[in-house]
């Protein structure tokens, strides 16, 4: 999947967002799994990466990602010699052909890019990053290390699970309801459910992005049998969202 908020930067962007079909990886991780925590053989792993870097043409020791926490640790990455960032659910780089990349299987991947300053960042938001406003606190460090402008960032939000789907339980109804407010939450058969995208959303207007500069994708994880989702599967793989400076 790629996005038509970072078309008119295709001679200088590669961004896009894999499924699960085309690697080599048995059932339950069947088959593109990019993740090496969830159980899966680390040569499938490889093999699988290997591929989407192949088919993204990109190098493979090139590629950062992260050992993702579920927190608001953020990185800037000058030293491109380390693959793995531990403890970390954002990357931010204005280095070229360095592949950043984020794993989800329900939490949404975001993909940021500033064409002015040319820097770009991917960002692992689940529930408790949104939560915790890692979108933009990522923003922020944008504005503070490059001197970005969030008027002129471009926003990406991939496949991830919608509110069709994703039910919670009180406590974080009670969360989401003291710390934003009701436009998150719907009630459905006496059921509660969050709308984890638009609470991403409202927080990057915020952070001062314009609405038209942000891309939300209308694939449901939990929906879509193409994309691995653990609130549907429980043990699964990962796809991966990559973005890169050409």
């Amino acid at each position: 999947m790629t996005f038509d908020i970072f078309k008119p930067y295709e001679e200088e962007l590669f961004c896009a967002v894999s499924d699960r079909h085309g690697g080599v990886s048995p059932a339950p991780y069947d088959t593109l799994n990019v993740a090496l925590h969830v159980g899966d053989q680390p040569v499938n792993v490889l093999k699988n990466r290997t591929e989407l870097a192949f088919r993204w043409d990109f190098l493979i020791e090139n590629l950062i990602y992260m050992d993702q926490t579920h927190s608001d640790h953020i990185q800037i990455i000058d030293d491109t010699a380390i693959n793995k960032i531990e403890n970390c659910d954002a990357i931010i780089t204005a280095q070229r052909n360095i592949p950043l990349m984020v794993m989800v299987a329900d939490c949404i991947p975001m993909m940021i890019y500033d064409p002015k300053k040319r820097v770009i960042a991917a960002v692992h938001a689940g529930r408790n990053g949104t939560f915790l406003n890692i979108g933009a606190k990522t923003i922020k460090r944008m504005q503070e290390h490059f001197g970005t402008d969030p008027a002129d960032i471009r926003i990406a939000l991939g496949p991830s699970i919608h509110v069709c789907c994703y039910e919670v339980g009180e406590e974080i109804a009670d969360i989401v309801q003291k710390s934003f407010d009701n436009d998150y939450i719907e009630e459905r058969e006496g059921k509660t459910f969050l709308n984890l995208q638009k609470c991403n959303v409202d927080r990057l207007h915020e952070a001062g992005v314009p609405a038209q500069n942000i891309e939300v994708s209308p694939v449901c994880t939990c929906c879509d049998t193409n994309y691995f989702s653990y609130r549907r599967e429980g043990v699964t793989g990962r796809f991966a969202g990559v973005i890169k400076l050409k």
